[in-house]
């Protein structure tokens, strides 16, 4: 029984006998793997921001004028609910500000995303019906991936332009041109400033008026600041003259007509 002992012990540390017996050799063994790895290294592909593909949409609304709170409540609220239907999501992150709620979902690696994107799309289409009537425009949805960081940010400024007039510029003619550039993805516009007509209501005078806040805001939002003062029907086409309403007064003169 030790016989066999001692002979497995000296079959197993043969292998090391080698080393241990030719010191020069395993030196020079050890220096030519340090230099083949010194040699290899630079030519080995390292990137910072590996291209992972992420199931990943995401979803915009806009309300122009609405609060945080509003776009949480109102907007992010019922599309979130909708999107809890959908199956295979893993995460679902939602950021509401000032008109604006962005919704993050992201589902498992092994979904495909234009299945994804197709069961969010019909998602909000359901909750098409639960949103705020006075929203300009549906949901955008798009694909996104976390991995993809911003490469270029740049910032508008102007000495003549107001806010509202800089950010129309910037929208309609700047983002537009830098999303036809071949190899950008998305466009974000952020800082924006949208003109906003805010009405103070005297509870008292509607009181004695014997008007409700629902009216006021039924009247308001009947009232279009761009809408036709005419129709022509003598031309092919109808031509409309249009009005915009830019002071208080003549906001409280159409109202009162």
């Amino acid at each position: 029984m030790t016989i066999e002992e001692n002979s497995d012990t000296s079959r197993s540390g043969g292998f090391f006998d080698f080393f241990i017996a030719h010191p020069v050799a395993t030196g020079l063994i050890m220096s030519g793997i340090f230099l083949l790895g010194a040699i290899c290294y630079p030519f080995m592909p390292v990137s910072a921001l590996p291209q992972i593909d992420f199931p990943t949409i995401q979803i915009e609304a806009n309300l122009p004028g609405a609060s945080p709170e509003t776009m949480a409540a109102s907007v992010a609220q019922p599309i979130e609910d909708a999107l809890s239907r959908v199956s295979g999501i893993s995460e679902m992150t939602s950021n509401s500000s000032l008109g604006t709620s962005s919704i993050t979902v992201q589902f498992g690696l092994d979904q495909n995303i234009q299945t994804a994107a197709s069961d969010v799309q019909t998602a909000i289409s359901e909750a098409a019906g639960q949103l705020p009537k006075d929203m300009t425009s549906l949901p955008r949805v798009h694909k996104a991936n976390p991995a993809d960081a911003p490469v270029m940010q740049l910032s508008a400024t102007s000495d003549v332009l107001p806010l509202p007039e800089l950010d129309e510029y910037i929208e309609r003619n700047v983002a537009s041109k830098i999303g036809q550039v071949d190899g950008v993805a998305f466009v974000n516009i952020g800082g924006k400033q949208k003109p906003a007509i805010r009405i103070s209501v005297d509870p008292g005078r509607l009181a004695q008026a014997d008007v409700t806040l629902e009216d006021v805001r039924s009247a308001i939002g009947n009232l279009s600041l761009s809408a036709p003062k005419a129709i022509s029907t003598i031309q092919p086409e109808p031509s409309r003259s249009t009005r915009t309403i830019r002071s208080g007064a003549a906001l409280n003169g159409m109202m009162r007509s």
